[in-house]
């Protein structure tokens, strides 16, 4: 187990640089000053990431354009009104994006912050409180769009999802490292943070001897989590660089 713990050690350190930035989405919300307009493109950047690498990047710098220098102020306008249905990125459209702002807008209506809406909703005091949290963010999406629910933007089997982009939004929101990841938010700590758990970091984890089940659901970022919590309790998440850089650096070999 030492000899695992320290080969991810040393993967950390290599992977988890400034350099690490410019070829990963979370060059996007680290653009902005203002606390709600990371937030935002926290979420609709983070809901994006699925499929091929530069895809992603190149379809998040198109979605970004239409937001203009401020992401809130867009939202607080309700310009999304005047978004159609072009295609964003695979089967994310202009109108799925429409629906994740217009409850953002209601969210922020009611509070300051997302962060502050998190606390109202005492996620942060749950087991799981990403899942607490997307639950929570489902009733005000749900609301704010005639009360439907938009899978393409929030999971709604939590019981079984994963939930890798929310998971990875919370990791740029939380971590306060200095290096890569932004850590705005007081309200939850590293150590209640789970694994953003992708094709690359479950197959890398398994590798490892890390994580048995087969498939990617939430008992499987639950058992990983967990198993990283042995390395490193206050921030488990850190791994997230070396196991996502490990599984990435062998696709390209």
């Amino acid at each position: 187990m030492n000899l695992i713990k320290d080969y991810l050690d040393e993967q950390l350190v290599r992977i988890h640089t400034p350099a690490f930035i410019a070829d990963d989405p979370v060059q996007f919300p680290r653009r902005y000053t203002g606390l709600q307009d990371i937030e935002i493109v926290s979420f609709i950047v983070s809901s994006i990431t699925w499929g091929n690498r530069s895809m992603i990047l190149r379809n998040a710098e198109r979605m970004l354009s239409k937001l203009g220098d401020s992401p809130y102020h867009y939202v607080m306008n309700e310009d999304y009104r005047a978004l159609g249905r072009a295609n964003i990125h695979r089967t994310f459209f202009e109108s799925d994006l429409a629906y994740m702002l217009r409850g953002f807008r209601q969210i922020y209506a009611a509070h300051e912050t997302m962060e502050k809406f998190l606390e109202q909703t005492q996620a942060h005091k749950t087991d799981a409180p990403a899942w607490a949290f997307t639950q929570a963010l489902q009733a005000v999406m749900a609301q704010a769009n005639q009360h439907t629910t938009n899978t393409k933007c929030f999971p709604v089997h939590l019981d079984h999802s994963a939930l890798k982009r929310i998971n990875l939004a919370l990791r740029w929101l939380v971590r306060k490292d200095g290096i890569v990841d932004l850590g705005v938010w007081e309200i939850l700590q590293p150590c209640r943070l789970y694994i953003p758990l992708d094709v690359h970091v479950g197959n890398t984890a398994r590798e490892l001897g890390l994580l048995e089940r087969k498939n990617n659901d939430r008992k499987a970022v639950e058992m990983l989590t967990a198993r990283l919590c042995e390395f490193c309790p206050e921030d488990p998440v850190k791994y997230d660089f070396a196991l996502f850089g490990i599984g990435i650096n062998r696709k390209k070999n």
